[in-house]
């Protein structure tokens, strides 16, 4: 679980997130997947539910009102127990779009639960006896509202969300890399063209480009780090050309690798 507190609006940031639940308590804040833009605010949250590499920015917070954020990683063992404790597949979603993020309004049953995970914090002892059913409570909240149909693929082993995240665990281990998609293809078990269609369907983009947002992803955060040795760092994950690593980074963040390292110098974003 995760508490997030700030009074000013940020910069974007990226980051690989994991598949959570990021609930709005008060403020606003935009998220950005590709070319897909996710605003939510206060009553609202956002759900992932693969490793995605997202931009996300406080977009409504000041020293009167800050902007407050409930964050808690969805684990598939617990929707997968859930799913046979139902006996059904539950949900009341508008059905699977394939997409793996999504915004809704948060019910009171689930606002709920978030509070009361939220009243342990503190007390060790009570947090140990009690989070894990209070948490079970939150992903039941999830399967049984609005993006069911997305939060319910973590939890079945045979789902096209459980395919692309065996391709986007390849992706990672091997982001560095010249990559054959027909290497990514066989290792996943499925022909290319079906890869690709269920990799786009899922994640709003292709394993190249995913592989690119996440090379670019994390050179930003080693140049936040250490904003000395631009062309190492370019190298690093996985450029051999200097000039075509300035030229993509500018693309996607809208500067340099040095003028945007400089502006982001001690900004920190929880995703």
């Amino acid at each position: 679980m995760q508490v997030f507190a700030t009074d000013r609006v940020t910069e974007p940031l990226g980051t690989v997130t994991e598949p959570c639940l990021a609930m709005v308590a008060q403020g606003a804040k935009r998220s950005v997947l590709g070319e897909r833009i996710f605003d939510y605010r206060a009553g609202q949250y956002l759900v992932v539910t693969l490793d995605l590499p997202l931009t996300s920015q406080i977009t409504r917070a000041d020293a009167a009102e800050p902007a407050l954020f409930f964050g808690l990683r969805l684990k598939p063992a617990v929707i997968a127990q859930l799913l046979l404790d139902a006996g059904a597949a539950p949900g009341t979603g508008r059905g699977d779009t394939g997409a793996a993020i999504g915004t809704s309004d948060a019910d009171d049953d689930l606002i709920d639960a978030a509070v009361r995970r939220l009243r342990l914090v503190g007390n060790p002892v009570d947090q140990r006896v009690l989070a894990p059913a209070i948490e079970r409570e939150i992903h039941w909240r999830l399967l049984t509202g609005p993006q069911a149909a997305i939060v319910r693929q973590i939890g079945l082993a045979d789902s096209r969300h459980s395919l692309v995240a065996r391709a986007i665990r390849w992706l990672q281990a091997h982001y560095a890399e010249v990559i054959r998609i027909d290497d990514l293809a066989a290792d996943v078990g499925l022909s290319i063209s079906s890869l690709n269609r269920h990799f786009r369907a899922v994640t709003a983009m292709s394993p190249l480009q995913y592989q690119k947002q996440l090379r670019l992803q994390k050179a930003r955060i080693q140049l936040i780090a250490d904003p000395h040795d631009i062309a190492a760092i370019g190298h690093a994950v996985g450029y051999d050309s200097p000039s075509q690593f300035s030229r993509e980074y500018k693309r996607m963040f809208g500067a340099p690798p040095a003028q945007d390292a400089a502006r982001l110098q001690g900004v920190c974003v929880s995703i």
